[in-house]
């Protein structure tokens, strides 16, 4: 009888990316752009461990987050894996305290882990790409105002169709609850306010309801939300509602404040704009609040988002931490932009030359111009595999290579090699002293 195999199951598990050659090459272009962007504004480059103790992880947050982590143990340690880039922030900068200049501002380009229903758009394992700028009792709301100025380069820079990038303050609607004897629903209410482009109006209406709002508080929420134009008319129409609460105000006035130094940073007036349904459910931003889209492209949604928050490290250190950053899916993007085509892959390999020679003798002379390629930081490969020719053609037309050199016995007797330009058929021969100037 034969003897039965059992085959291991290789499937890469729901919720988790492995990429082809090609795709993993664009996406890695992607990630260099934005890290080089950051880069480009003085932040520092951080990377901190995957892996964090649960009790720091969880300090900041349960509920359904503490439902998603991936938590094992190992030995006496209750070990998870760091489900975003802003909680391992936090302790890294209370570790590091006495260290550290401020304002502190970091770059972190990394993958976290959510344990939820995988699903279109939403993974297990995933890319961030976040920027932070940290102060200590004070920081200046020029960086609120250059973290619009750092999301613009970004997505310039990755050559995006036109976006927008939406701008609130989250004071502003506390205020606005407040003035309405609604405090103790603020957090339930701003929930609901961050859903409001993905409901109707009537049931927007209705999730208000349900939080046993009165109608004229419904009224009066609506038509805050309701004011939309250009950031001056947005910011008159503010001062018009004449509401007397200090919170209120307070928001209103950093708004201003962040807008007028938008302007310093001459930021083109199409790509941004107040958008007063802007919260970020979340009760961790106190302030400035950011939601990046991309502008004929709903189904998208939000590439980028984040905001202003008053106390980064209260659960570590009784110090008064405050920041402001963004963060980008960088997975979630990439997936998403691939679908509706608005990136696409070029090439499988990062070798611009692939060398062939046509027999083993001819090995010694291709390896010399490979070292005279990467020499002048031309990134190269040489096929080293005895096979037909054309077999070596389609090699290096399936990578996508945008040339090749042919190394035979007429050049491997002179000082030449045959330079083929893969995108055209165009082929002639070169002087080797001449090879760099030909490619770059």
């Amino acid at each position: 009888m034969k003897k039965q195999e059992n085959k291991i199951n290789t499937k890469v598990l729901p919720g988790f990316v492995e990429l082809l050659p090609a795709d993993q090459i664009l996406f890695d272009s992607m990630k260099s752009i934005i890290e080089k962007t950051y880069q480009s504004f003085g932040f520092i480059s951080l990377d901190t461990p995957l892996i964090e103790r649960s009790e720091v992880l969880l300090s900041k947050s349960g509920g359904e987050t503490e439902k998603q982590i991936y938590r094992f143990s190992k030995g006496d340690n209750d070990l998870s894996l760091r489900f975003d880039l802003t909680v391992p922030l936090a302790r890294y900068v209370s570790d590091h305290f006495n260290d550290l200049n401020f304002p502190f501002r970091r770059y972190h380009v990394g993958k976290v882990f959510r344990g939820e229903r995988p699903q279109k758009g939403r993974y297990r394992e995933f890319y961030q790409c976040d920027i932070d700028i940290v102060g200590k009792d004070k920081l200046s709301l020029v960086n609120d105002a250059e973290i619009l100025a750092v999301i613009y380069q970004v997505f310039k820079n990755l050559e995006l169709p036109p976006f927008i990038i939406k701008i609130n303050n989250r004071k502003l609607i506390n205020g606005l609850i407040e003035s309405l004897g609604l405090l103790d629903k603020s957090v339930e209410i701003m929930r609901v306010i961050d859903k409001i482009e993905k409901v109707s109006k009537k049931d927007f209406k209705i999730m208000l309801s349900d939080l046993s709002l009165s109608a004229k508080s419904i009224s009066t929420i609506l038509k805050f939300l309701s004011i939309k134009g250009d950031t001056s008319y947005i910011l008159s129409e503010l001062d018009a509602l004449k509401i007397q609460n200090e919170t209120f105000s307070a928001g209103l006035e950093e708004l201003k404040t962040v807008l007028k130094y938008v302007k310093s940073f001459n930021l083109p007036q199409e790509y941004y704009g107040v958008d007063l349904s802007i919260a970020r459910g979340l009760d961790y931003y106190t302030g400035t609040v950011y939601e990046t889209s991309l502008l004929n492209y709903d189904s998208i949604g939000s590439i980028c988002s984040g905001g202003r928050y008053d106390d980064l490290v209260g659960s570590y250190i009784s110090q008064k931490l405050l920041g402001v950053g963004i963060s980008i899916g960088l997975t979630r993007l990439f997936a998403q932009l691939q679908a509706l085509k608005i990136i696409k892959t070029s090439k499988a390999t990062p070798s611009k030359v692939i060398i062939l020679p046509f027999a083993e003798e001819m090995f010694g002379k291709a390896i010399e111009i490979n070292r005279l390629l990467r020499g002048a930081d031309i990134a190269s490969e040489v096929y080293f595999e005895d096979d037909k020719f054309k077999n070596k053609i389609s090699y290096v037309n399936k990578l996508g290579s945008e040339f090749s050199i042919i190394i035979g016995q007429d050049e491997l007797k002179d000082n030449f090699i045959t330079l083929k330009n893969m995108q055209n058929g165009n082929q002639e021969k070169v002087d080797i002293n001449d090879l760099i100037k030909k490619i770059t």
